[in-house]
């Protein structure tokens, strides 16, 4: 049986030695990289069935990069380790694109246990079309061909959530959700001037798809 292939990005030297270590006795396949960049660099040419990413890396936020491998068409189970435990942060990873966390200080064994269960009703869906756009976590920005645009966080959040949605017309709830914390208080037209923005870079990218409003739904990409 082939052995689980595992990516951990962890900026924590030690930690990320642990990790590779002692997934390795357990039966995985690990390799690490310390950063998002370092990631996003690989990723493309790699054969990976799981990752396990950190929320604070020291070039971007876990998170973001996890919605840049979504929008790549990447679908391979997110495991994220983070030492903010708040209801909010958990709910923004999971709107992320993630799919489990732990919380440090963690137990390796529930590492084990929760990447084994990941691994095991992980699903065979196909890539996500990303309309040849490219999100970069790191710059925050959004390329086709050799232009680029940048963008702020939350345009990042609402740019990815799209692509992750790849010609569906989605609600604004939904946009919300995707790009601003749990509980945040957001009046229609906040998301309209974000939308509205993201429109204008779009239209710089030669080739990039347009934002169109559906009515009384959302929006949508394509």
């Amino acid at each position: 049986m082939t052995e689980p292939r595992v990516l951990i990005v962890e900026d924590d030297p030690g930690l990320r030695g642990l990790l590779k270590r002692g997934l390795a006795e357990e039966g995985f396949s690990a390799e690490g990289v310390a950063t998002g960049g370092e990631l996003l660099a690989r990723i493309d040419g790699a054969q990976v069935d799981a990752l396990v990413i950190d929320i604070g890396l020291p070039d971007a936020d876990g998170r973001d990069v996890c919605q840049a491998l979504r929008a790549r068409g990447i679908q391979a189970p997110v495991l994220f380790l983070t030492a903010r435990d708040a209801l909010v942060d958990r709910l923004a990873g999971f709107d992320a694109g993630g799919d489990d966390y732990v919380s440090k200080p963690f137990a390796f064994a529930e590492v084990v246990a929760r990447l084994t269960a990941l691994l095991r009703r992980a699903g065979t869906d196909g890539a996500v079309e990303a309309f040849g756009l490219r999100l970069d976590p790191v710059r925050h920005s959004v390329s086709s061909g050799s232009r680029s645009e940048p963008l702020t966080p939350t345009e990042f959040r609402l740019l990815a959530y799209f692509l992750m949605r790849p010609g569906e017309a989605v609600r604004r709830r939904e946009l919300v959700r995707a790009g601003w914390p749990h509980g945040a208080i957001v009046r229609d037209n906040t998301l309209d001037a974000y939308i509205a923005r993201l429109r204008r870079k779009l239209r710089a990218l030669e080739g990039a798809p347009g934002i169109t409003t559906v009515h009384r739904i959302g929006y949508r990409l394509g």
